[in-house]
C-alpha cells in the first residue's frame, strides 16, 4: 500500500539514523575509565590528582586500596570510585580538604560522583562541594577533617574567604555551599567538628537531598545543619537562602557535646549577620539522640530571618539537651523553635508524626507566630508543648502520654505557658 511504502527505509537511511543517535549521545558511550593504584603500575596513575587531570568529562576514575595523601580538587564531569570506603583512603594530613568539587572555580559544574572512600585529616572538610548540581556522594566515611579548629577562640586559621561562616567548626565534615539537585547518601561522618552543613556561602543551596546517612560524635557542632550565612565577600545580595531540601532517613547522635548549646541533632539556623533565609525544608523519618541540644533546633537571630514552611515530621527523637543563649529553653528539649531575641516569626512550621521521649520539654515554642503540631506522640510525663514566647502553638491531635489529655492524670505530659491549643487529643498513640 501507498502507506507502507511511505514507512520503509533505506540501508543508507537506517545506517545514518544510528550514528546520528551515537553522536547524540555526546561523551557517553565514550566515556573512558581510568585506575589509580598506589604504585602507578599496570597503566595506572599513581594519585588520584592525577588521574582526575587526565580524565576527560563523564570519565570514571577507579582507585585501587592504598591510602593517598592528597587534596583531589574535581572541576569536571566524572565519577570517582574507591574500592572501599574501609580501605581506600585520602589522607589530607595538612592539606585544606580530602576532596573539594570544586564549581566556584568552574562554572556550571555538574554530574559529579564520589563513593568508596575514607576521608581523613583535612585541615578544613573532609568533602567540600561549592556551586554545583547533580553531585552525588555516597558511601564515604569522613572522619578527623577540621584539624584546624581552635575551639577555645573560635576560630579556624586559613579558612578561605568565601566561606564566611564556618570559624567555629572548620565546616563540618561534608559541607555543601551553592549546590543543587544533589544527594548526599549513606555517608558515616565522625569526630569532624561537626558532620553534614548545607549553606548559602556562595549561592542558594536548594532541592538537594541528604539520607542514610550516619552523623555521630561530632563534638563541637551539630550533626546535620541547614545555615544561612553572610554572602561571600563581592556580593552585595542579601543572604541567598537555604531552601527546598530533604533531610530523610538519617541517624544523627551524639554531637555538639563538647562545647555548652554547641550541636543539635538537625539544625535550622541563621547566622545572625542580617537576614537570613531557611524555606521549605523538610525533616522527616530521622533518628535524633543525645546531641548537646534539642534533637531538632530552629534558630534566628536577626530582625528581618524569613523562616517559613519547614516541616519535622516522623523522627525519632530523645535524650537530647538544652538550648542556651538567646534561644534558650528551660531545660533538655526534643524540639526548640525559637527567633531567639531577633524576634522575626517563624511561619508556616509544621510538627507531625514524631515520636519524642527522654526530654523535659518535648516541644519548646518562641515565636511571634503559630506553629502547628499534630499526631506527634509525646511519650514522657513532662511537658508535651511549652510556649515560651508572644505567639501560638496549634497542638491539636496529639498523644500527650496518656489517654485523658494534658493534665488529665499523673502520667501525662502536660502544657507549659499561654496560646497553646490541645483538645482534642489522641485517646492512644498514633501509628
Amino acid at each position: 500500500m501507498q502507506g507502507d511504502k511511505s514507512l520503509s527505509l533505506s540501508p543508507v537511511l537506517v545506517a545514518a539514523l544510528i550514528f546520528g543517535s551515537i553522536l547524540g549521545t555526546g561523551n557517553l558511550l565514550f566515556a573512558s575509565t581510568l585506575c589509580v593504584n598506589p604504585g602507578g603500575t599496570g597503566g595506572c596513575f599513581s594519585t588520584i590528582s592525577a588521574a582526575v587531570a587526565a580524565a576527560s568529562p563523564n570519565d570514571t576514575v577507579k582507585v585501587a586500596a592504598g591510602t593517598y595523601a592528597e587534596d583531589v580538587v574535581i572541576g569536571k564531569a566524572l565519577s570517582l570510585v574507591g574500592a572501599s570506603r574501609s580501605t581506600t583512603i585520602i589522607d589530607a594530613t595538612g592539606l585544606s580538604n580530602g576532596v573539594y568539587i570544586d564549581g566556584l572555580d568552574n562554572a556550571g559544574l555538574s554530574n559529579v560522583v564520589v563513593t568508596g572512600f575514607e576521608v581523613e585529616n583535612a585541615n578544613f572538610e573532609g568533602i567540600l562541594i561549592t556551586n554545583a548540581s547533580a553531585v552525588t556522594v555516597w558511601n564515604n566515611h569522613v572522619l578527623n577533617n577540621d584539624k584546624s579548629l581552635e575551639p577555645a577562640i573560635p576560630a579556624c586559621p586559613g579558612m578561605p574567604a568565601f566561606e564566611t561562616g564556618e570559624a567555629f567548626d572548620c565546616g563540618e565534615g561534608i559541607h555543601l555551599l551553592g549546590v543543587d539537585h544533589s544527594i548526599v547518601a549513606n555517608n558515616l561522618v565522625e569526630n569532624n567538628a561537626g558532620g553534614i552543613l548545607l549553606s548559602d556561602d556562595t549561592g542558594q543551596t536548594h532541592d538537594n537531598l541528604v539520607t542514610g546517612n550516619v552523623s555521630r560524635n561530632n563534638p563541637f557542632d551539630c550533626g546535620i545543619v541547614m545555615a544561612s550565612h553572610a554572602p561571600s565577600p563581592g556580593s552585595t545580595a542579601p543572604h541567598l537562602g537555604v531552601v527546598h531540601n530533604t533531610i530523610a532517613d538519617n541517624e544523627s547522635i551524639h554531637n555538639g557535646f563538647q562545647v555548652p548549646g554547641a550541636g543539635a541533632g538537625v539544625g535550622l539556623f541563621a547566622d545572625g549577620s542580617g537576614p537570613g533565609l531557611i524555606s521549605g525544608n523538610v525533616v522527616i523519618h530521622n533518628e535524633l539522640r543525645n546531641n548537646g541540644i534539642p534533637g531538632v533546633a530552629f534558630h534566628s537571630h536577626a530582625p528581618g530571618d524569613t523562616f517559613a514552611d519547614n516541616m519535622i515530621v516522623a523522627n525519632q527523637i530523645s535524650g537530647n539537651g538544652a538550648d542556651l543563649f538567646d534561644t534558650a529553653t528551660p531545660g533538655p528539649t526534643g524540639i526548640n523553635v525559637n527567633s531567639g531575641f531577633g524576634f522575626s516569626p517563624i511561619t508556616g512550621t509544621l510538627i507531625s508524626e514524631n515520636v519524642i521521649d527522654h526530654e523535659a520539654f518535648e516541644v519548646a515554642v518562641n515565636t511571634p507566630a503559630q506553629v502547628g503540631l499534630h499526631l506527634n506522640n509525646f511519650l514522657d510525663d513532662t511537658v508535651g508543648v511549652d510556649n515560651l514566647g508572644t505567639g501560638t502553638a496549634n497542638a491539636t491531635e496529639n498523644w500527650w502520654a496518656c489517654p485523658s489529655g494534658p493534665g488529665g492524670a499523673e502520667e501525662c505530659a502536660n502544657v507549659g505557658g499561654p496560646g497553646v491549643l490541645f483538645a482534642p487529643w489522641l485517646r492512644a498513640p498514633f501509628k
